[in-house]
């Protein structure tokens, strides 16, 4: 595993964004472990998962794109974190590009997007925090394909839960390729995860010891990608 996932891993730990217990998802799975990237709410977490989501886009997908497309809430932030890293370590100006919830009817910037005006030709990668069942998919890329004709190069998550998404087979980013014609990628999968911080000390603590691990286990006997 490359060293730049590993600090990833337990830069995810030590923000407090990944954690383990039993926590109820949006989709209604029980799951041991949880992310939440709304826990990055310090300048230098936010320039640091940018550079880490740069890393990922470039090794993936190189320089050959313009448009970095965060949907809200959480995708807002790590979209403008990530324009200004891939700035800084590529020399790469890319412009980013996000949807309102509501969309805004008065102003100079009124409609339903912040950020960059999509226009026909960008080449544009989506960038989320992570995709358990692709359901957000469902709502955005309509709408960044209904903008203009862009062409959506690819989705980049930070972590693969690599569980089976809606139609309870493929993993979600499987799902998303297929149903969407682009490729996915992630910094991490949960195998890395778990590999890693299995028996591992970070901060003081063991965060997979042999409980966490088995409840893992049994987790993804049941959503796991078979």
């Amino acid at each position: 595993m490359e060293t730049y996932k590993q600090e990833f891993i337990e830069f995810m730990v030590k923000s407090d964004v990944l954690k383990f217990g039993e926590f109820t998802l949006k989709s209604g799975r029980k799951s041991p472990f949880f992310m939440n990237a709304g826990a990055y709410v310090t300048g230098e977490a936010l320039m640091q998962l940018g550079e880490y989501y740069a890393d990922a886009i470039y090794e993936k997908y190189g320089t050959d794109f313009d448009v970095l497309f965060g949907p809200a809430y959480k995708g807002i932030p790590i979209a403008v974190a990530t324009s200004i890293a891939f700035h800084t370590m590529f020399g790469k100006e890319v412009r980013y590009c996000s949807d309102r919830k509501e969309e805004k009817d008065h102003g100079a910037d009124k409609g339903g997007f912040l950020g960059t005006t999509l226009k026909d030709g960008d080449r544009v990668i989506m960038i989320e925090d992570v995709t358990t069942s692709g359901k957000s998919m469902e709502e955005t890329v309509p709408k960044v394909r209904g903008a203009a004709n862009v062409e959506i190069l690819g989705l980049m998550v930070s972590l693969n839960r690599m569980e089976v998404g809606l139609g309870g087979e493929k993993s979600a980013l499987d799902e998303i390729e297929e149903k969407y014609g682009f490729k996915t990628g992630a910094i991490v999968t949960m195998e890395d995860v778990v590999n890693h911080l299995y028996g591992r000390s970070v901060g003081g603590k063991t965060v997979i010891d042999d409980e966490i691990k088995a409840a893992i286990d049994k987790y993804y006997e049941e959503y796991g990608v078979k």
